[in-house]
């Protein structure tokens, strides 16, 4: 069955690196080591996806968890660069998608996403909006690698899983769409990717990034 869509996560596939002066600030503002900083940061991160937290309830629950005793300034300033941190692009990949829709290629983002990363990013970028169907995570209430996530974004896609390739960076997201029938590879590099998708024998129905 041919290819008709091209699904790809956010973090770390269209968008670049974590801006480090932003993680700078967030281990500024917290007073916190690096280990232990990355260790609760991450704790609570799949509740703000799945929005059962929102960006400034996330930091307001971090505070209270270290112990950190912050004002309300300084968990506004933590929820700001939480979401600079991540406003960030991958240019050869945006270029790709791009590439991909002139071709006829339907494309999405179903991303693991919590409210202000959103709004730091729809404030800062506009091309998210020229990607057929947008699946950001909070607004539905679940994320990846629930498989339901993902029969949504076929659904909005119009799409059958077998027709429809996933990127993504984690490798248990790229099992969940695997099992559905999506085919899928785990994104390191544009030149790991490519080597994937010739490997695959996909470089005949899309063009390389």
């Amino acid at each position: 069955m041919a290819l008709r869509a091209v699904v790809f996560d956010y973090g770390m596939v269209l968008s670049g690196s974590p801006n480090p002066a932003a993680h700078a600030e967030l281990e500024r503002i917290t007073g916190l080591a690096k280990e232990e900083f990355e260790s609760r940061y991450w704790r609570d991160r799949h509740a703000y996806d799945e929005g059962r937290l929102t960006g400034l309830e996330f930091w307001q629950k971090f505070d209270r968890d270290a112990a950190l005793g912050l004002s309300a300034a300084a968990i506004d300033e933590l929820n700001r660069w939480d979401g600079l941190m991540w406003t960030t692009q991958n240019d050869t990949m945006l270029t790709w998608a791009e590439r991909l829709k002139g071709r006829g290629i339907l494309t999405a983002i179903l991303s693991n996403m919590g409210d202000n990363v959103l709004a730091s990013i729809e404030r800062t970028f506009n091309w998210p909006a020229r990607f057929d169907v947008r699946v950001w995570s909070f607004q539905h209430l679940m994320a990846k690698p629930e498989p339901a996530i993902y029969r949504l974004t076929l659904e909005q896609l119009g799409t059958q899983a077998e027709e429809t390739l996933f990127l993504d960076d984690r490798q248990v997201n790229v099992e969940a769409a695997a099992a559905l029938g999506m085919r899928a590879i785990e994104f390191s590099t544009v030149e790991n990717l490519r080597a994937e998708l010739i490997a695959l024998g996909l470089d005949g129905e899309l063009p390389l990034p």
